[in-house]
């Protein structure tokens, strides 16, 4: 049997909604991998930390955010909040990563900001009127749950690494 939901245009925004997260995620996935392998013939100090985080963070954790919020979230985000998600995320890793290359705890800082605001803004978007099994919306909050408290650690750390 055809499944008729996805033929509005409605859902089709929302179905491109979720796969620009999860494109996103495959670049971040595709790149640790290619730092992973670099990693030890160049000697890359931080590069398998970066290749880890790359993937988990960049790449799993945020194309589950997207697909957690396109299926749990009670209404479409707007497109302004989908943009200030991606970006502030994508600019988020970015910085953390640059930040502890250069042992710039300041930078690592700025980039988890970041990504605490990608993390409120997902929170604001699925809010209490979250559609969805109960175990998905259990699971969603259990890993912001888990992100929210790793960010400050993974801050506390890098100015702890810097001196």
């Amino acid at each position: 049997m055809t499944d008729h939901v996805h033929s509005t245009p409605a859902a089709r925004t929302r179905l491109r909604d979720d796969l620009l997260f999860r494109a996103a995620a495959g670049v971040w996935v595709i790149t640790g991998g290619l730092v992973a392998a670099v990693t030890g013939p160049l000697g890359l100090e931080h590069g398998s930390w970066a290749a880890a985080f790359q993937v988990l963070v960049g790449g799993v954790l945020q194309a589950g955010l997207g697909v957690a919020q396109h299926a749990l979230a009670p209404r479409r985000p707007s497109p302004g909040i989908l943009r200030a998600e991606l970006l502030t995320w994508n600019l988020g890793c970015l910085a953390v990563i640059a930040g502890t290359v250069l042992s710039s705890p300041w930078i690592v800082d700025g980039g988890g900001l970041l990504l605490m605001v990608t993390m409120a803004l997902t929170i604001r978007a699925v809010g209490r009127g979250a559609k969805g099994p109960a175990w998905a919306l259990w699971t969603y909050r259990a890993v912001l749950v888990l992100t929210v408290v790793s960010i400050p650690i993974g801050l506390l750390l890098a100015h702890l690494r810097a001196g």
